[in-house]
């Protein structure tokens, strides 16, 4: 495990020599290739997202849960599995991370499942530092639910959380309304188990009993500190009356929640499953066996087929992705592929052309502009016009992938993207949250006192506004110059400001970190006209700088979310890199010193393929609890860097036109 400091000492490392643009034109002519070459021939592209030990192990418990075992694909998982265990005998949320009690909990479960011998040296080694750091107890909220749902710790180790939540109006505290998209879809079907308290088919009566310090059904304080705020305490004391009522709640009034929660799930299922995300869509697969519906019945296939698309299958090793991502990709690598083909030195432009084409074509395909989702509850009057990040999540769109979708469309052919792009623009204004910025998902999604009740101990049931979203969004606008979105953009740009942290730099809440939200809100800045010489700009500029590693790179590793410094790895890293030349691109420093020892260290981490290659994480789900490695970040945005940089040095006024 890394140890962090206040400040990172650095790793000395060769210091590339200066790249000229002929090495730049080669560089981006192999990535460019690279990338081509992974497009899918309907023009998308779509790259592995990666999480932590915790889903791939859900999917082998969900398969012991319903009795239906396929060993041989379990064995797969298995290889993976015990491929990413650390050095300290657990399993980490990212790469190189530190122990985690639930991942590992999960992990330990799952290969007992597949059949691992719990004397082999790997299981010892795990039961060992689960046991030395407090036990199975110790759990967080989501790994106890699993649990119980096999029988191995009682339904009291889990908060109350009654079904009847899906009864309250928007205007409760407690209503579903009020949490994320993430939390309503993953909560809804939860509530049904939770009512129902099913227990896992479990064929082989798999149990982790040897996980606990002490017998679970002598442990009392399940439901425990620390307490964020003294909402926790007052939250944990609702916990305690709520116990002994509900068991007596009326049962007509529990079957008119179980139906209101059905028909909440229901509509908002489709092939990529209730929200597209992994724990929402096993939890429906639970719910329907619970309830009785047989898997053949369409709801329950369709729920079943959703969760195996999830799958990756790479040889000896299979692992199951929390979602997919191929719009986010499709947007991302149709920007790096346009910035290829632009300028004096365009890569194969009249090709590319060609396959951005059918980009955009089958992004326009999956414009939502006929289903009210979610986030209609707060803003009905405004029509649909987003993108979905998954393939099909109709009721979900954010506004993140809606701007870079946007920007793709309106760089590429305005006039002919021209009804997309307005849609688009109308719903993402009408999506601005009242402090002027953007969630992603929702608009003043941010009733904070509800990530202290007992369930939200991961403290991500919201989706407030933050910053590396909100940029994007007055990205897109400033890029299309509207006269009448100007305060609208003005709103954003007071936002961002404020958001800055005292360092000079910005929290990414969707990235990996510092670095990506600071390279985000320079884009906006320079899109909406900042002054490059601005005092924000420079504080930004002089922090991207003071990071800066000693071969030319930039790394981050998602340690910054829990506390270490800012900006600083023990590694440079070709996404943190890419991110930091382009954000100080795009306030004039093209011809700076920082910016060319970062694309020199491009250049020169670059392989023979074109490719590039990094194990750290690189984007988060909830921090401190579920991070993520996009497996094309490593490709798209290094290529976007370098075209930029050549561009810039081929153009006449050396200034970034867009946003992003």
């Amino acid at each position: 495990m890394l140890i962090y400091s206040d400040v990172l000492e650095r790793h000395e490392a060769p210091v590339p020599a200066e790249a000229d643009l002929d090495q730049v034109r080669q560089a981006v002519d192999a990535a460019h290739e690279a990338l081509a070459a992974k497009q899918r021939d309907d023009g998308h592209w779509v790259f592995e997202l990666e999480a932590d030990a915790t889903i791939p192990a859900e999917y082998v418990l969900l398969e012991h849960y319903l009795d239906r075992i396929n060993d041989a694909l379990e064995q797969r998982i298995g290889v993976y599995l015990r491929r990413i265990q650390g050095d300290h005998g657990g399993w980490p949320l990212y790469h190189d991370g530190g122990f985690d009690m639930s991942a590992s909990v999960k992990a330990y479960f799952a290969l007992k499942a597949i059949g691992d011998d719990i004397d082999a040296p790997h299981m010892k080694r795990a039961r060992e530092a689960i046991l030395d750091r407090g036990g199975a107890a110790r759990t967080n909220v989501f790994t106890r639910i699993q649990m119980a749902l096999f029988g191995e710790v009682p339904w009291r180790a889990t908060p109350v959380m009654p079904v009847e939540l899906m009864l309250m109006p928007k205007a409760a505290f407690f209503s579903m309304w009020n949490m994320s998209y993430w939390s309503r879809t993953v909560v809804a079907p939860l509530l049904v188990l939770r009512a129902l308290e099913p227990k896992a088919i479990n064929p082989r009566g798999i149990h982790i009993q040897e996980l606990f310090v002490k017998p679970p059904e002598e442990v009392t304080d399940w439901i425990r500190g620390p307490y964020r705020s003294v909402w926790g305490r007052v939250f944990k004391q609702v916990d305690t009356l709520l116990r002994p009522i509900e068991p007596h709640f009326p049962e007509a009034v529990r079957k008119k929640a179980i139906k209101t929660a059905i028909d909440f799930i229901e509509p908002r299922l489709s092939e990529g499953g209730l929200g597209a995300i992994y724990p929402a869509m096993a939890n429906v697969v639970m719910m329907y066996r619970a309830l009785g519906v047989p898997d053949d019945d369409p709801r329950a296939a369709q729920a079943w087929r959703g969760v195996q698309d999830l799958l990756v299958n790479n040889g000896e090793e299979t692992y199951c992705q929390p979602c997919v991502s191929p719009v986010w990709d499709t947007g991302l690598s149709g920007l790096a592929m346009a910035e290829a083909a632009s300028g004096p030195g365009a890569t194969k432009p009249k090709e590319t052309r060609e396959r951005l084409r059918k980009s955009m074509e089958w992004l326009r395909e999956r414009q939502i502009l006929d289903v009210k989702g979610d986030w209609a509850i707060n803003c009905p009057d405004v029509r649909p016009g987003g993108w979905a990040f998954q393939y099909e999540n109709d009721y979900y769109p954010d506004v993140d992938d809606t701007a870079v979708v946007g920007m793709l469309l309106h760089r590429e052919d305005a006039d002919g993207n021209k009804e997309a792009i307005e849609r688009a623009r109308e719903w993402i204004i009408g999506m601005q949250s009242r402090d002027g910025g953007w969630g992603a998902f929702d608009i003043d999604n941010d009733l904070d006192a509800l990530n202290h009740i007992p369930f939200a101990d991961h403290g991500a049931l919201l989706d407030p506004p933050t910053a590396d979203v909100s940029a994007r969004c007055v990205s897109f606008l400033s890029e299309l110059g509207h006269p009448e979105d100007r305060a609208v953009i003005a709103r954003g740009m007071e936002y961002l400001r404020k958001e800055q942290e005292p360092e000079g730099c910005w929290f990414g809440r969707w990235g990996t970190n510092y670095i990506y939200g600071t390279w985000s809100v320079l884009c906006a800045f320079n899109a909406a006209g900042v002054a490059h010489d601005d005092p924000a700009v420079e504080r930004a500029v002089r922090w991207l700088e003071s990071v800066q590693r000693e071969d030319g790179g930039w790394g981050e590793d998602c340690a910054t979310f829990e506390g270490a410094a800012p900006g600083q790895y023990d590694q440079s890293l070709p996404t943190q890199t890419a991110w930091a030349v382009l954000g100080l691109m795009a306030v004039g420093r093209r011809d700076s010193e920082a910016v060319k020892r970062g694309i020199s260290y491009l250049v020169a981490a670059q392989d023979k393929k074109g490719e590039w290659h990094e194990q750290p994480y690189n984007a988060v789900g909830f921090p401190k609890v579920f991070y993520l490695r996009y497996h094309g970040y490593k490709q798209f945005f290094p290529l976007m860097a370098l075209s930029r940089f050549r561009n810039l040095g081929l153009s006449n006024s050396g200034r970034v036109e867009y946003g992003f």
